[in-house]
Parts: structure tokens; C-alpha cells; sequence
């Protein structure tokens, strides 16, 4: 029976030192629950901008504040309705305070790990997919469009890239020169971020664009307008000024994760769909694993280990 479990938290808000890796006592899964032995757990920009304090109105939190949104692993218990999953099953899915040794997930947010997966990588899926195939989605791209991704080379843009490629479309994707062969490699059109963005997606595709996912979040949504001919095609996961513009915010999941990995699962074993894992940390340097995400310069996703 598993009596100690490690958790990473912050008492305070603040940079990356106020991270600590704490023993907290063991989740007891509840009904619709089970509890998973976490192997490895994604790192989001989410995590930064919640231990800065900037989704909260208080001064520090009011309890120590887990970290984590995502993980991989086994599970190790069950909640007293649940019989789809049992001890032992390779599993991934979202869940709050995933950046653990132990944490409880709902079973709606829970997927089967195929074996052709590493736990670091399986780890990397859930948020970005998720937040990726909604995009697609509410974008409504079709084939023959085109389709603009601010920040292409980061883990949400890598995959609606390349989800949008799979529908037939062509996409262009901003990146800095760094990340332009491997975009290229992958179908994806690249261009350099920045001013005079619109003259350089011009060149590549003379009448501006139909369709524009930011998942950037830098300012880009009056570019993105004028791209695009006007707001109605524009959707953004980053920037929480879209409703000065007219602009569809999408923040959060509109079906069930097992659903949108039905879709997407198949496209990641096949290779149609790729999302590096760009470094991994142990649990105890989580400090550093966000330190190197609020960089911004990433390609795919970081990965905490455990174990």
C-alpha cells in the first residue's frame, strides 16, 4: 500500500524558486476516480502564469497550490464505481497537480498509453492535443484552405499544424530561423514572427490567409484581422484581450479527453501527427524545467520524470 506521496507546490507567488517538492498525503480516488503512480508529467506556460499569481486575485494562495496538468503512468486505484480501468493499465490524462509521484484523475480524463509510447512522451499529449484538435475545430479547417499558426514550433501550434495538414490545408506557421527546417520538414510553411509579419505571409500566400490560430498570445490578433479579412476566422488560446477584437478566445476542453484522443490518437501512431519532447527533468528540478518553458523558445513540450 503506497503511505507517502510527493507533490511539487508554492506557497507564495513568485518566480521559479518558490517551487518546492513536498510529502503530502496519499489521494484516495473518489467516485468516477481512479489514482495513478505518475511516471512522467507534462510542463504548460499555464504552470508559470499560475504560480506568478496572474490567475488570481489574492495576494499569495490560500493553501499550498499544486503544480501540473498532465501526466503519464499506472494505475494503482480505483474509485468505488469504477471497473473500465484496472491496477497496472498504462495510462495518460489530465488532471490538476499531475507534477507528483501520486495523483487522482476523473475517468472521463483518462486514455489508454499504447505501447509504442514512452511515459515522457504520452505525458506530452494531453493539453496540447486537446487544446489543438478544439482549435482545428472551431476554426473549421478545410481542405484547400489556409490556415496561420503564431508560435508553430511550440507544442499547440506543432499539433493544429499538423492536424490541419492531415485535413488537406496548407499552413503557415511564425517561428523563430531556428525552428524553419523543421516546420519545413513537417509540411509547414515557415516565417519569421515579428514586424512585417503580413508582407511576409504575403509572399507566401498573396491573398492573406482563411483561417488564423494564435497560440502565441504576443500581440498578434490585429495582424491576424488583417490576414485573415476579418475577425470571424481568428481564434486564440493566448491572448485575453480577443474580445477588444472581436476575436474567439477558446480556453477550455469542449469534450471529453478519450474522445479527442478517438480522433487524434491514431494520427500520432501512424506519424502523421509528432510532438517532440524537447528536454525532460527529474520532479526535483521543476524549478528549472519552467525556467526553460518561460523562455518561449521551445520546440514541443518538457517533461518532468518521476521515479
Amino acid at each position: 500500500m503506497v503511505t507517502t506521496a510527493l507533490a511539487v507546490r508554492y506557497a507564495r507567488y513568485g518566480d521559479p524558486s518558490v517551487l518546492s517538492v513536498d510529502a503530502v498525503e496519499v489521494p484516495e480516488p473518489g467516485r468516477g476516480q481512479v489514482r495513478v503512480a505518475v511516471r512522467a508529467a507534462g510542463v504548460n506556460p499555464y504552470d508559470s502564469r499560475a504560480r506568478r499569481g496572474l490567475h488570481s486575485s489574492d495576494d499569495a494562495p490560500r493553501a499550498p497550490a499544486r503544480v501540473g496538468l498532465e501526466c503519464a503512468g499506472t494505475v494503482d486505484a480505483l474509485g468505488p464505481d469504477v471497473a473500465a480501468w484496472a491496477p497496472g493499465d498504462a495510462v495518460f490524462g489530465q488532471a490538476h497537480g499531475s507534477a507528483a509521484t501520486h495523483v487522482v484523475v476523473p475517468v472521463d480524463a483518462l486514455v489508454a498509453k499504447p505501447e509504442s509510447l514512452s511515459f515522457e512522451q504520452a505525458a506530452a499529449l494531453p493539453v496540447a492535443c486537446e487544446a489543438a484538435y478544439r482549435a482545428i475545430r472551431l476554426l473549421d479547417v478545410r481542405a484547400g484552405d489556409t490556415l496561420l499558426v503564431h508560435a508553430a514550433a511550440g507544442a499547440v501550434g506543432l499539433v493544429a499544424s499538423q492536424l490541419a495538414l492531415v485535413r488537406g490545408a496548407r499552413v503557415v506557421g511564425t517561428a523563430g530561423t531556428a525552428n524553419h527546417e523543421f516546420l519545413a520538414s513537417l509540411g509547414i510553411e515557415p516565417v519569421l514572427y515579428g514586424d512585417g509579419l503580413a508582407a511576409r505571409v504575403r509572399a507566401i500566400a498573396s491573398g492573406g490567409v482563411d483561417a488564423v490560430l494564435d497560440a502565441s498570445g504576443r500581440g498578434v490578433l490585429p495582424v491576424s484581422i488583417e490576414l485573415a479579412g476579418g475577425p470571424e476566422r481568428v481564434v486564440t488560446i493566448a491572448d485575453g484581450s480577443a474580445s477588444q477584437y472581436g476575436v474567439r478566445a477558446s480556453w477550455s476542453a469542449d469534450l471529453p479527453l478519450p474522445q479527442v484522443f478517438e480522433a487524434v490518437l491514431p494520427l500520432i501512431e501512424k506519424g502523421a501527427v509528432e510532438l517532440p519532447v524537447a528536454a525532460t527533468f527529474p520532479l526535483e528540478q521543476v524549478a528549472a524545467a519552467q525556467t526553460l518553458s518561460e523562455t518561449g523558445h521551445v520546440r514541443g513540450k518538457i517533461v518532468l520524470t518521476v521515479g
